[in-house]
């Protein structure tokens, strides 16, 4: 680490990392000092090395900072800001709420549920760069935000899939995702589309929807089918190895009751494919226990995340940066 950063930061562990390529996941930073570790020295500290913070994400994917005393939706904005990172509005199916400036709720549907691994807006034109994530009450059991580097997924799928991931490749990926009219807590996917497109009038929602990418459908019930497509199945973005990454939604989408996920052409994916690629990402899946005060970045470029069930309470709030 630079001469600065390790008088202020010292590595630390957790249990669940894991060494990928090198590199460990995630990578904790705590600090030197036990008693120099108030929020006012970290955005300090952070403020003043930014490029070398930023180098630390893309290297490791995901770097957890623990023991600095963030308190509050206050304190995790302010340890955002010094990042000096552009925010980026969420556009998506989560149900969430505003708390503090750049700082929302987390999915706030039912904690019995598994959020599924996904990138961040996976599907949208505009996707953010990094996920920030502060835990403010962590759960008494659960609830652990898992994430897994998608490069591996797409290494395993090549080898046991080489011919379909191609075929998809060349023809696309096509989603659809149905969304009630207002939000509802009831469901990790019940964000209204009254929400997501900041109004209530349809044709402006339509535009709105189109310059994301974006084709609306609508349901008798006042509810809005969205379809997207063409989609990539892999992406391979700058300064990160070459690594081709699986930035898709394929598992997370196909079969369920609320949206699909088909080749572009409305051809089914086969079920095989599916399965399997569901089972990789789970054995390449890397967990932490979240503690009071955590604060997670993660690039969202180069990993896929979920949320595991948890008992409550659990409270952690989310920012999204370009």
């Amino acid at each position: 680490m630079a001469a600065y950063c390790s008088k202020f930061f010292k590595i630390g562990s957790c249990d669940g990392q894991k060494v990928v390529d090198g590199e460990v996941m995630p990578l904790v930073l705590e600090p030197a000092d036990p008693e120099n570790k108030d929020i006012e020295s970290l955005v300090e500290a952070l403020g003043n090395n930014k490029e070398w913070f930023d180098q630390m994400i893309t290297k490791n994917s995901a770097v957890l900072l623990r023991g600095f005393g963030v308190e509050n939706a206050v304190d995790f904005n302010d340890v955002v800001e010094s990042c000096d990172w552009e925010d980026i509005r969420y556009v998506g199916p989560a149900p969430r709420t505003h708390i503090h400036k750049r700082i929302w709720t987390a999915n706030e549907g039912p904690l019995s549920e598994f959020i599924y691994y996904h990138h961040e807006m996976v599907l949208i034109k505009e996707f953010p760069k990094k996920v920030i994530l502060f835990c403010e009450i962590p759960p008494p059991e659960g609830g652990e935000t898992p994430f897994v580097p998608s490069f591996k997924v797409t290494e395993k799928m090549l080898k046991e899939f080489p011919e379909e991931v191609e075929e998809i490749e060349k023809r696309g990926l096509m989603y659809s995702f149905s969304a009630p009219t207002r939000n509802t807590t009831a469901s990790m996917r019940g964000r209204g589309w009254e929400d997501a497109f900041a109004t209530s009038d349809k044709q402006e929602a339509e535009r709105r929807a189109n310059a994301l990418g974006m084709e609306i459908e609508w349901l008798a019930d006042g509810g809005a089918k969205t379809i997207l497509r063409p989609r990539a199945l892999t992406r391979v973005f700058e300064g990160r190895n070459g690594r081709r990454m699986w930035f898709n939604t394929v598992v997370g989408m196909h079969g369920k009751e609320q949206s699909s996920a088909t080749m572009a052409d409305g051809t089914e994916l086969p079920l095989k494919f599916v399965k399997r690629c569901e089972e990789i990402i789970e054995e390449e899946s890397i967990q932490f226990k979240w503690q009071k005060g955590d604060v997670a970045f993660f690039d969202n470029w180069a990993l896929l995340h979920g949320r595991r069930p948890s008992l409550p309470p659990r409270k952690v709030l989310v920012a999204t940066c370009k």
